[in-house]
């Protein structure tokens, strides 16, 4: 059994400290916020997902340095917008060899990294292996042991497989893959896409609109992430379109109902806050449309999305300068 330190304390990562202790594992979780972990301590409770039980041989800490001691793997489950500070803060503890897994999603402006990225950038030179783990996996369900698949990603394959072994269980299939990019970018991007599909909810459309916004936002991501060099398999696979498909259409989504506020008129700064939980579609706006534009790609949702997000477009605009745009070819003619 292994030894697993987990940074960051909400529904995820409660949902992973869970299965892994009850998979026989020393887990210990940190959190940057002291209260959370005198809470959790107490109450055995995460506050988003009252009915589960955290087992009693999970164990808290609020030392990060504690955390991070002595682990077999490292997991950053914090939100994307954290995962630098929380890098620069667990340095000096990490040592040299850590396995890190990383299961937040999205993209840093300005750096355009992805997370595992910005790890090891914290990190600097230090040899450490990161591990990309990804996929369509709500915490909610997570909580109850429904089944669930997800990707193990790392370039090191030996070390994508000994996650895998950590991961897996009766309830949790876990599937490697080579291409940490590729499912970084599927990650942070279809949360856009979600967001997408909860506008169209919002506004009152049905089935065919969304079934329209999941299929053509992954012909988006696939060009980008084809453009960078991505393996176009995972853009087919769990962590592409299976992680685009559960976001955009489950009632578990942030991202998803965040937009559906939006489509019914709630101004995006109010719908975050209804919300009550980061909502990554609209942090990963900015770094997606730099890396677009640098890479030449054509992505109009993505760019109607972020026209409702700032304003300059009504979720119904929106909708109609997509409907409008000029006529083209699904695939191309020989």
């Amino acid at each position: 059994m292994a030894s697993i330190g987990i940074l960051g304390a909400g529904t995820w990562g409660m949902a992973l400290a869970r299965m892994l202790t009850n998979c026989g594992h020393a887990v210990t979780v940190w959190s940057a916020l002291p209260q959370e972990i005198d809470e959790l301590s107490a109450t055995r409770r995460q506050k988003n997902l009252p009915d589960m039980v955290i087992p009693d041989k999970t164990r808290f800490t609020k030392a990060i340095d504690e955390a991070c001691a002595g682990r077999d793997v490292l997991l950053f489950a914090v939100p994307s917008v954290y995962v630098r500070a929380t890098a620069r803060q667990a340095s000096p503890y990490i040592p040299e060899g850590q396995i890190i897994v990383d299961v937040a999603k999205g993209l840093e402006p300005g750096t355009l990294y992805t997370m595992t990225q910005v790890i090891r950038d914290e990190l600097g030179k230090k040899r450490v292996f990161t591990v990309a783990l990804s996929g369509p996996t709500h915490a909610e369900e997570v909580a109850k042991d429904l089944p669930t698949t997800i990707v193990s990603a790392c370039t090191d394959e030996a070390v994508a497989r000994r996650v895998q072994d950590i991961f897996m269980n009766s309830c949790m299939r876990v599937y490697t893959n080579p291409d940490v990019k590729g499912v970084e970018l599927c990650g942070a991007v279809k949360n856009i896409i979600a967001l997408a599909a909860g506008v169209s909810a919002g506004l009152g459309f049905g089935d065919n609109t969304k079934a329209a916004l999941i299929t053509r936002g992954m012909a988006e991501i696939t060009r980008l992430g084809l453009a960078m060099g991505c393996c176009e398999q995972t853009f087919s696979g769990l962590a592409g379109i299976g992680d685009l498909v559960v976001t955009a259409t489950s009632r578990h989504s942030r991202n998803n109902r965040c937009g559906e506020l939006i489509g019914r008129g709630v101004p995006p700064e109010e719908a975050v806050r209804q919300v009550g939980m980061v909502v990554e579609g609209i942090n990963a706006l900015p770094a997606t449309l730099q890396l677009a534009e640098r890479y030449g790609v054509y992505m109009p949702i993505t760019e109607a999305v972020n026209a409702v997000v700032n304003g300059s477009m009504t979720p119904r605009e929106a909708v109609d300068g997509l409907m409008s745009r000029k006529k083209r070819s699904e695939v191309s003619w020989l």
